[in-house]
């Protein structure tokens, strides 16, 4: 897949050190190996579209000034056939190239050529990764917080995809552990409750009192009546959790497939303890040496394990004591796994047995304190956690509407679920904003993702795209189509504004990439933003229909790579690129 900014970084280098072979060969530089330096975009572009600075890097070995071999370079350059028009020294020793109509050209010949896959490379070709998000307990309606997490996960993962890697989402059911009986003893209550009356059966004060409770409660005595009652209690809670899980799990994944989510798998952590492989990670930790006994309970030595990796980095004791190190229950002395031995045995299975290169989570920034825990327990286990689990914390969202901060549904007088929040505001400014700077914390102002302005970015960049389709359709009823990019010619997009837009589209490799280093897909939103703003400043300053027969066509084909790159970063985000707006 083309990279035309990489390409042009490339010849740069080529070009250079054909520059210095040809003016050693006249003695204007001593013979010497390559000269090895980068090639930067500058902030400022009117001296030049890149900048390189070989002749400083190799001043010392060649034993010149770095000016002096920057204005040899540039004497003896060939830029022929190149995609470069101009190469000048500047400064202390800078080479500025500046770009010629090749460049420009072959950008738009790209994005045609590739249609919906263009960004797309191989970088991450060959790894295997996966991507575990939102993981929100299924004893009741997702709710809000989970909004973030689930797009955030999603658009990494269409990112990470669109690099090359082999992507996996995965949801883990936490349908096991304290939460489960918890969930089982709250409709136990209500249903008997509904036999007996709410006064003759207290309800548990640590219950889950939510609305939801009582409506599955109701729904089991529909359809056993109440021959339950006088089951035993363990008999009891087992049927009630499996009949609230399997009206519970359904919901959530429709709520989710309604916010655009689907995954590859369900992962239930149940599964762990029935085949026994909660038990069988923690034998496995006691026969490595890393547990002990303490008032019955066994438990997990995290702050040696912890201590141990800090020691080898080379960190003082005195810092090490500071971190206030805490150890960590397995199995409780009556007998029970905890929920961190379950966590440790669920990564321990991506990636021992299931062999994910890399497992990424994304947790709240309210988990930080699990992440070295975790990643301890891994390295115990010799799956090395440090560089192959990836944790993204996410901050906290605060809902607003006209100023206020909203905490509670106005329909239900409840907690805001995902389906409230998706009743009151479109699947696609939930997404656009959602995955917004995902390191802060975020104002989701409710009455800007319904406006149909500038103000609002989603509606911003989707009218870009909906611009763009009009204009293709208004020319096409005047007999103009949108050109084979050979059989154009790319000089006559000469104006700032022209130049700036196909800067911006050549730019949508690399910002997919540098999105997947960092983990951070909110850089599609602010490129999309600027490949936007880029387009409008030139719709506004170059006129199409009218023009000439060869502007026309080239601003019509530069027009059409715009609203094709639009819609590839709409698609990532998991927004619509409407074609009427």
């Amino acid at each position: 897949m083309a990279n035309l900014v990489e390409d042009a970084k490339r010849q740069i280098n080529e070009l250079l050190a054909a520059a210095q072979a040809k003016a050693a060969e006249s003695g204007l530089l001593p013979e010497a190996a390559s000269l090895a330096g980068t090639v930067e975009i500058p902030k400022d572009t009117n001296n030049g579209d890149f900048a390189a600075n070989h002749a400083m890097a190799g001043a010392r070995a060649l034993r010149m000034a770095p000016r002096k071999i920057a204005d040899a370079l540039v004497a003896n350059i060939d830029l022929a056939g190149s995609y470069f028009v101009g190469a000048e020294a500047a400064g202390p020793g800078f080479i500025n190239f500046r770009l010629g109509p090749a460049w420009y050209g072959a950008v738009l010949s790209a994005v045609e050529r590739e249609g919906a896959d263009y960004g797309r490379s191989e970088a991450y070709k060959g790894r295997r990764v996966m991507v575990e998000f939102v993981s929100a307990n299924p004893t009741g309606p997702m709710h809000m917080g989970n909004a973030r997490g689930g797009v955030l996960g999603d658009t990494l993962a269409e990112v990470l995809s669109r690099v090359g890697a082999d992507v996996w989402r995965e949801f883990y059911v936490n349908d096991a552990g304290n939460q489960i009986e918890k969930f089982a003893t709250s409709i136990d209550a209500r249903y008997r409750q509904l036999i007996l009356g709410e006064d003759a059966v207290e309800f548990p004060e640590d219950g889950y009192h939510g609305d939801d409770i009582k409506d599955l409660a109701a729904a089991f005595r529909e359809k056993f009546g109440d021959a339950y009652l006088e089951k035993d209690e363990r008999e009891r809670h087992e049927a009630m959790a499996a009949f609230g899980l399997e009206r519970n799990l359904p919901k959530m994944k429709s709520d989710l497939e309604r916010y655009g989510i689907k995954y590859d798998e369900w992962f239930r952590e149940s599964s762990l303890h029935e085949s026994g492989y909660v038990a069988d990670t923690v034998a496995e930790l006691t026969r490595l040496g890393h547990t002990y006994e303490k008032d019955g309970a066994l438990w997990l030595h995290t702050s040696k394990i912890i201590a141990d990796k800090l020691r080898a980095a080379g960190k003082s004791e005195k810092d090490i004591e500071k971190l206030d190190l805490k150890d960590d229950v397995l199995r409780r002395a009556n007998g029970i796994y905890t929920y961190f031995a379950a966590d440790i045995a669920y990564h321990r299975n991506k990636l021992g047995v299931r062999n994910f290169d890399t497992a990424i989570n994304i947790w709240g920034a309210d988990h930080h304190g699990h992440v070295a825990r975790l990643t301890a327990a891994l390295d115990a286990l010799g799956l090395d956690g440090e560089h192959r689990l990836v944790i993204v914390l996410m901050q906290l969202v605060k809902l607003l509407r006209d100023g206020e901060v909203v905490r509670m549904s106005k329909r239900t007088g409840k907690a805001i679920s995902l389906t409230d929040l998706l009743d009151e505001v479109p699947r696609d400014a939930a997404r656009w904003f959602f995955n917004s700077r995902p390191d802060t914390q975020m104002d989701f102002d409710l009455g800007l993702a319904v406006r149909e302005d500038s103000e609002n970015p989603v509606y911003y960049v989707q009218y870009a795209h909906a611009r763009i389709c009009s204009v293709i359709r208004n020319l096409a009823e005047d007999g103009h189509s949108v050109p084979a990019p050979e059989s154009i010619d790319p000089a006559v997009l000469e104006t700032a504004q022209e130049r700036e837009l196909i800067k911006q589209l050549a730019g949508l490799p690399d910002e997919l990439l540098h999105s997947a280093e960092a983990l951070d897909p909110s850089r599609i939103n602010r490129y999309a933003m600027e490949l936007a703003a880029r387009f409008h400043r030139f719709y506004n300053a170059c006129r199409i229909k009218g023009e000439a027969e060869g502007v026309l066509n080239a601003r019509l084909l530069l027009a059409d790579a715009t609203r094709r790159t639009l819609a590839v970063c709409l698609g990532i985000l998991g927004v619509s690129a409407p074609e009427h707006m």
